[in-house]
């Protein structure tokens, strides 16, 4: 049935507190209820569109439901995966009402406008989790659904879309008022976008899941896990693994991440150990060899069955010394390895044939600028940050500002001492990498002693003056996130500190001053905070 020519009266009186319902589309998977939301619709006196088993549904109740394909005029065709995607279905719901060009154009091609959507989408995440064949599970790709979904909730003003059963009952009151109301319209189209948002996310992580790799279990061997690389291949997407070694865990790529991530904060040469998703050992060397040694002798038994990030090329010297006794890897991430540093670390040490070797292109550090053509794109870390959390995903964008290029501003009556200045940018940059509340202590360009991950930042200090020993004399400080209380830079004066650099900010901040500058010590502000929970 094509509906006859209507004189839309599609003015700004569509937009007032209520919008009645005037024609609606129900088209779902999931029937319960659905029967009960027509009902009320029909009672209203709304016209009701609607296509396979959701429209034997409404006719088995009694009520009066016209096909989509009779509306439109077109058949549904393909196994059902063309019957909804035609411009009476879709102008109907995006013609702005306020807008007469939209509405001329609704006259002229016979279109009548659209007041509810009601789907809900192919169960795409449950046939995955079934284990359903590939063939299975590409038809359960929803396509028609999140159209009309989307057009809706683009269209609110106008527009009521339900994607969730549970809001039925919401609607059809509203409906029995006179219409639905601009505020539940607007919650309903959020609720659309993140449906059809997490919609996509599925299939999209499903499609990497036929691109990715398994991995052997998860965090713990109870937990299953993979690896989905990104379809752009920047940062660990575009790793490449070298022949020989065990496959890499879970906890390797979370470690090797966390290294790379900080490598390529600092110039080159550089190496850093990661023990745990913290840096251990950090250095910056006249070649990676020199970064190398000093990063390990930053925490020799942290380093311990660590995994390593430098760069630059790793050379046949650092491959001599790491397999030199009383060294064992994981993992050693390189911008490219040497062949014969390769051959070394693979035959010379017991461990040689089990270790990770990933050739990692974006591991080009601070310094990338001008380096070589695309090496400024890959180097920086510039995404979409997400974490689930039960419930829901947290996002935010990447800490993407190079802690090394720090504002140093001293806030006390004490300089920064001769020669401490790189130092103090370098404890700026393990600090960010560092699980907070984190301090870090730093001397001639390495990682002598680091406390992270304490609810009390004083707690922090003191675990990383411990780990510094006799090598905090002389050292500098950095820490995340300000320090409350002047307890905490007490603890690090007193232990031999000779200067600290934090973001400042808290209330304290002239006394935490005093105190450094009672103990000739110098304060260091650098305004920007750097959490890594």
């Amino acid at each position: 049935m094509t509906p006859s020519a209507e004189t839309v009266e599609m003015t700004t009186s569509s937009l007032t507190k209520r919008t009645p319902v005037r024609r609606a589309l129900l088209s779902v998977f999931y029937k319960d209820g659905v029967v009960d939301l027509a009902r009320a619709l029909v009672e209203s006196g709304a016209e009701l569109l609607s296509t396979g088993g959701t429209m034997r549904a409404i006719q088995e109740a009694g009520l009066p439901v016209i096909e989509v394909a009779d509306y439109t005029g077109f058949p549904e065709m393909m196994d059902g995966r063309v019957k909804t995607l035609h411009p009476k279905i879709h102008g109907g719901l995006l013609a702005r009402r306020d807008d007469a060009g939209h509405m001329e154009s609704m006259k002229q091609h016979d279109i009548g406008p659209i007041d509810l959507v009601c789907v809900n989408l192919y169960p795409f995440e449950e046939t995955v989790a079934a284990g359903a064949s590939y063939e299975e599970i590409i038809e359960k790709i929803d396509i028609g659904g999140p159209s009309m979904l989307r057009s809706a909730a683009k269209n609110h003003d106008s527009v009521a879309v339900v994607c969730d059963p549970s809001d039925y009952s919401r609607v059809a009151a509203e409906i029995a008022e006179g219409g639905t109301s601009i505020e539940l319209r607007k919650e309903l189209a959020r609720k659309v976008f993140q449906r059809t948002g997490d919609y996509d996310r599925a299939i999209g992580q499903w499609f990497m899941r036929e691109e990715g790799r398994d991995l052997r279990y998860g965090e713990n061997p109870h937990q299953s896990a993979a690896f989905f690389p990104d379809m752009d291949g920047k940062g660990l997407g575009g790793a490449r693994v070298l022949a020989g070694g065990k496959e890499l865990s879970y906890n390797n790529w979370l470690d090797m991440d966390g290294a790379v991530t900080a490598a390529n904060d600092l110039p080159a040469p550089a190496a850093v150990v990661v023990k745990h998703s913290n840096p251990c050992g950090a250095a910056l060397g006249s070649d990676v060899c020199d970064a190398l040694i000093k990063g390990w002798d930053g925490d020799p038994l942290s380093a311990f069955g660590s995994v390593i990030a430098v760069n630059d090329c790793f050379d046949v010297a650092s491959a001599e010394y790491l397999t030199s006794p009383g060294h064992f890897v994981e993992v050693i991430a390189a911008p490219k390895f040497e062949d014969a540093a390769v051959e070394i670390l693979r035959t010379k040490a017991k461990w040689g044939k089990n270790v990770r070797l990933v050739v990692v292109p974006a591991l080009v550090g601070c310094n990338y600028c001008g380096d070589g053509e695309g090496a400024a794109d890959i180097g920086v870390r510039d995404q979409q940050e997400e974490r689930r959390v039960w419930g829901g995903t947290l996002v935010q964008g990447s800490d993407t500002l190079h802690a090394f290029d720090a504002n140093l501003k001293v806030a006390g009556a004490t300089g920064i001492p001769e020669g401490k200045e790189a130092d103090l940018r370098l404890a700026q940059v393990i600090v960010k990498h560092l699980k907070s509340n984190a301090v870090c202590l730093v001397r001639d360009n390495m990682l002598v002693g680091a406390g992270a991950g304490q609810m009390s930042r004083v707690d922090s200090a003191k675990i990383a003056v411990e780990k510094a020993g006799e090598r905090v004399h002389g050292s500098v400080a950095g820490s995340d996130a300000f320090f409350p209380f002047p307890d905490g830079p007490e603890a690090l004066c007193k232990a031999g500190v000779v200067a600290i650099a934090q973001p400042g900010g808290s209330v304290k901040d002239a006394d935490v001053t005093a105190a450094c500058d009672a103990l000739n010590v110098c304060m260091v502000h650098t305004g920007t905070r750097h959490f890594r929970h």
